[in-house]
């Protein structure tokens, strides 16, 4: 299965993509889309071209896409919010399910504690997906949501492999 994880932001939206076998994670593809534009329109228009282009081209089977927090800044959240729903858009348009997790529910299923640090992300990142070539922060945060999802959606398929036996 192919996981897309997707760190959401209105001038770098980062992206990874991974495949899960079992409880074997491997690395396909990350990258960063960058908004391009002036006004708010193009750049989110920018950003849904270049996620759909990212669906076309990894084929992904299921996505991941990290809460909004609430900062001071009510105009800073309120753009973020916008990129956030071409990051949920895009997905849903293709078909995909798609997971949503909060920042510090990513940090403890990637790095153990939910208030781990960017470097420590992506030292992790790089543990799990050995050989990863990673663009950037933004798309390292992408992976370890991708890698967030992949661990829920293996605890479900877990549970559900039980619940049928003791139903059988």
């Amino acid at each position: 299965m192919r996981v897309l994880g997707i760190d959401p932001g209105l001038r770098n939206m980062g992206w990874g993509v991974i495949e899960v076998s079992g409880s074997r994670l491997s690395h396909i593809a990350n990258g960063i889309c960058h908004s391009v534009g002036t006004d708010l329109g193009a750049r989110l228009l920018s950003l849904h071209e270049q996620l759909t282009d990212v669906i076309h081209r990894w084929q992904p089977d299921a996505a991941a896409v990290e809460q909004t927090f609430v900062n001071k800044d009510g105009v800073g959240t309120l753009k973020l919010g916008q990129a956030r729903g071409i990051a949920m858009l895009v997905p849903a348009q293709a078909g995909l399910a798609i997971g949503e997790y909060a920042p510090n529910a990513v940090k403890k299923a990637v790095v153990g504690v939910g208030h781990a640090e960017k470097h420590q992300i992506e030292h992790m990142v790089k543990l799990q997906l050995p050989g990863v070539k990673i663009a950037g922060a933004d798309s390292a945060d992408a992976l370890a949501i991708a890698i967030c999802h992949s661990h829920h959606l293996q605890s479900a398929g877990t549970l559900a492999a039980a619940l049928e036996k003791a139903g059988a």
